[in-house]
C-alpha cells in the first residue's frame, strides 16, 4: 500500500473554503438581504459554486453544474447541501445583487490583512489604474470608433487602487469601458500624507488641487496636450544629472481665459539610460529630489503585473451570464479566489510563484492533499512504499 506523507482529511478545495469565516458571510447576507427570496440556493451556496468555477477554470454553466454533482461526496465538507441546476444558477447570477460579493471581498481583505504584507513606512503609497475586459456592446458600452460594417465591441473597466507592498487591491470600481478613468477618483478616499501614482489618463485639475489641500502627494506623467505656463527653472545637481534628470521646472497648468482651477506643480524631465526614452513627470512635491520622483513612478508597474496575474490565472475570458450583474459577480468572486490564494501563499515560508500555486490547486482541487504542508516542503512528497515482511526467494538450479 502506498500513501503520501502530505495526506489530509479534507480536499484542497475544502481547505480553501475554510479560509472564509462564516460569520463574515452571515453579516454580509444580513446587511444586503441577499437570501430574502431564496430557499435553497443561498448566498453561501452561490459563493462556493463561484469559487468552484474559478479554481476549476470552468467555462460554462454545464461544466459547473455537472462537475459539482460528480463530486458531491467530496463537497460535503464545504457545508453545502444543495446543488443547483443550470436554470437556478443562471437566475441567481442575474438577480442576486453583486453588492453582497463586493462586501464579502472587502470584509475578507480586512480579516486577512495580518497575512498580507504592508509597508513599514508611515507614508502610504497608492497606485491607480484600470484594465479593460472585452465584452459585447449589448452588455457594457465600449469605447473607440465603430468598424466599417457598423459593428462595435463593448467592454467593462475594472478600476483599482493598490497600496504598494500589498498584492491585492484596496479600492475597486467596475464601470463601462466608455467611462473615463477620471471618474474613478471620486471613489478614492485616501488618508492625509499618502502618495498617489497614476498615468496621464487621470488628468483632473480640480482633483489635483483637492489632493494638495489634503496634503496628499500625487505623481503622474504630463499629457502632451496640456497648456502650461513656465514659472521657474531650478538648478540640477551633478548627481541628479548622472541619474538621468535633465530638467527641473515649476509650472502652472490651465488656460488663463477658462475658469478651470489652475494647478501649480513641478515638472521633471527624466532620461532612462537603459531604454533611451524621455519622460516628463509632474507632481505637487517641490521638496524631494527629482530622481526620487522618477523612482516612485517606476513602481506603477506593479499594478500592471496584478492585472496580468488576474487575467492569466482566473477565468475572466468566458463569463457565465449575458447580463451586467452576472459579470460583476464573476469578477468579484475571481477577486475573492485570488485573495484566498494570496493568503495561502503568505502563510507558507517557502517562496512560490503565484502561477505555480494556481496550477497545484487546479490539479489537486479534490485530492486529499495538505496544501500548506506540501507547499512548505514539496521535496518530501515522495510516495513511500511499505516493504513486505518477507520476500519470495526463487532459486534457479540447472
Amino acid at each position: 500500500m502506498n500513501k503520501s506523507i502530505h495526506f489530509s482529511g479534507q480536499p484542497t478545495f475544502s481547505q480553501l473554503i475554510n479560509l472564509v469565516p462564516k460569520d463574515i458571510i452571515f453579516d454580509c447576507i444580513a446587511s444586503c438581504q441577499s437570501d430574502y427570496y431564496y430557499k435553497k440556493f443561498t448566498t453561501w451556496h452561490h459563493l462556493v459554486t463561484m469559487l468552484f468555477t474559478c479554481y476549476g477554470h470552468c467555462h460554462s454553466l454545464r461544466e459547473v453544474v455537472s462537475g459539482m454533482r460528480a463530486l458531491e461526496g467530496r463537497l460535503q465538507s464545504t457545508g453545502i447541501s444543495y446543488f443547483p441546476t443550470r436554470s437556478t444558477f443562471s437566475e441567481a447570477n442575474a438577480k442576486r445583487s453583486s453588492e453582497v460579493f463586493e462586501s464579502i471581498y472587502f470584509k475578507l481583505k480586512a480579516y486577512w490583512n495580518r497575512f498580507l504584507p504592508d509597508s513599514q513606512s508611515k507614508e502610504k503609497l497608492y497606485i491607480l489604474d484600470s484594465t479593460t475586459i472585452k465584452l459585447f456592446q449589448e452588455i457594457f458600452k465600449g469605447s473607440g470608433c465603430s468598424k466599417a460594417d457598423g459593428r462595435r465591441k463593448g467592454g467593462l473597466k475594472v478600476h483599482m487602487a493598490v497600496q504598494m507592498d500589498q498584492c491585492v487591491p484596496s479600492i475597486i470600481h467596475i464601470s463601462q469601458a466608455a467611462c473615463n478613468d477620471v471618474t474613478f477618483t471620486k471613489h478614492v478616499n485616501l488618508p492625509s500624507g499618502s502618495t498617489v501614482i497614476m498615468d496621464r489618463g487621470y488628468r483632473d485639475y480640480r482633483q489635483y488641487n483637492a489632493w494638495s489641500q489634503q496634503q496628499i502627494r500625487w505623481i503622474t506623467r504630463m499629457h502632451p496636450h496640456t497648456y502650461y505656463h513656465l514659472i521657474k527653472t531650478h538648478k540640477i545637481t551633478s548627481l541628479s544629472k548622472q541619474q538621468g534628470v535633465q530638467k527641473d521646472e515649476s509650472l502652472r497648468f490651465g488656460f488663463p481665459q477658462k475658469r478651470i482651477s489652475k494647478v501649480l506643480c513641478r515638472r521633471i524631465t527624466y532620461l532612462d539610460k537603459q531604454s533611451g526614452r524621455k519622460f516628463e513627470f509632474i507632481t505637487n512635491d517641490f521638496n524631494s529630489e527629482p530622481s526620487l520622483i522618477a523612482q516612485l513612478y517606476k513602481k506603477r508597474w506593479s499594478i500592471e503585473l496584478l492585472f496580468k496575474r488576474l487575467k492569466q490565472n482566473m477565468p475572466l475570458q468566458y463569463f457565465l451570464g449575458d447580463n451586467q450583474n452576472a459579470i460583476r459577480i464573476q469578477i468579484w468572486c475571481a477577486l475573492i479566489a485570488d485573495l484566498l490564494l494570496q493568503v495561502v501563499r503568505k502563510q507558507v515560508k517557502r517562496k512560490w510563484a503565484f502561477s505555480n500555486i494556481v496550477s497545484i490547486v487546479r490539479l489537486h482541487l479534490f485530492n486529499y492533499l495538505d496544501l500548506n504542508s506540501f507547499l512548505e516542503h514539496p521535496e518530501r512528497a515522495i510516495i513511500q512504499s511499505l516493504k513486505p515482511d518477507c520476500q519470495l526467494k526463487i532459486n534457479l538450479s540447472g
